[in-house]
């Protein structure tokens, strides 16, 4: 089991919240499991429509039926689609993203900035009056741009007011930009961690680390979830891809490169229902419930 995690920050009315959001989220683990539904807005419609994506995939509901059939952590979604779907699907637990953008412009020219959306209190608020189990908030950071220093100051306003609403805070944390020769650099995702850690978030969502051959190393994601310290580090999906490899590199991520979960979306709504549902809980029983990859194939099999 993992050790009681508090923030010094979260105030002492809010603690039992906080508690019991953190504990139901990660299954008493210390892992998240996010399903990111964010994508309608950061990649348009690309990842919902086309060739090899079931056409159901194409209605926002879709990942709604997932997240409420499905064993999540939280499903990470914008406040408008919760408020257009919250009331038919009541049990999904919910992260609020409060920032995103397109990806009309090339990050090659001009820099990145995303801006808040909506202030953590409207969020709150909702919470209290819709009654839906709505345990935290993310936000991305672009580092590396000259608007850095304006989602930074977002960032740190975000993880605080959270907190003192008992939520958890979620950072996906992203060098973008003309400056950035490789995104998926270890040494520079360990930096990004380490800010997501100075900002004060639960969680940091970044990159997967590669070899300079290109491919995936969980061995150097090491660097980034020691330099993140008490802030968990979690992978992002990706592009979908074969669902035993998927498995298998999220476990290695887990128990070689030490992160505590993992933020995916393509890799699991981009199939039908049923199968995504299935793929899912394989994911989520490698990440909180310490299960083998083989005991996640045996979940999509059966």
């Amino acid at each position: 089991m993992f050790a009681k995690y508090l923030p010094a920050d979260v105030p002492a009315e809010k603690e039992g919240v906080f508690l019991e959001n953190f504990e139901k989220s990660t299954g008493g683990s210390g892992r998240l499991m996010l399903f990111a539904g964010d994508q309608k807005v950061e990649h348009l419609n690309n990842d919902f429509h086309g060739e090899g994506i079931p056409e159901e995939d194409n209605d926002p509901e879709h990942m709604f039926r997932i997240a409420s059939r499905a064993k999540i952590g939280v499903f990470a979604t914008q406040f408008g689609l919760i408020s257009r779907y919250g009331r038919e699907y009541r049990n999904v637990p919910y992260l609020v993203k409060l920032n995103s953008k397109t990806n009309l412009v090339p990050y090659e020219a001009k820099d990145p900035y995303s801006q808040q959306w909506l202030e953590v209190g409207d969020v709150a608020r909702f919470r209290e009056s819709s009654g839906l189990d709505i345990r935290g908030v993310g936000y991305t950071v672009y580092l590396g741009g000259e608007h850095e220093h304006a989602m930074l100051r977002e960032a740190a306003r975000i993880v605080h007011e959270a907190h003192e609403h008992g939520m958890l805070a979620v950072l996906w944390m992203y060098p973008k930009g003309p400056y950035v020769k490789n995104q998926h650099d270890p040494h520079l995702i360990a930096g990004a961690a380490g800010v997501a850690a100075c900002l004060g978030a639960d969680f940091a969502k970044v990159k997967v680390s590669y070899a300079t051959d290109g491919e995936a190393d969980a061995a150097l994601l090491q660097e980034a979830t020691q330099a993140a310290g008490r802030t968990g580090v979690l992978c992002e999906g990706g592009s979908k891809i074969d669902e035993s490899v998927f498995l298998r590199q999220l476990y290695d991520q887990i128990h070689i490169g030490r992160s505590r979960g993992n933020g995916t979306g393509r890799n699991i709504h981009q199939r039908p229902l049923e199968e995504a549902v299935k793929m899912a809980d394989a994911i989520y029983a490698i990440t909180c419930e310490n299960r083998s990859v083989e005991d996640a194939v045996k979940i999509l099999k059966n």
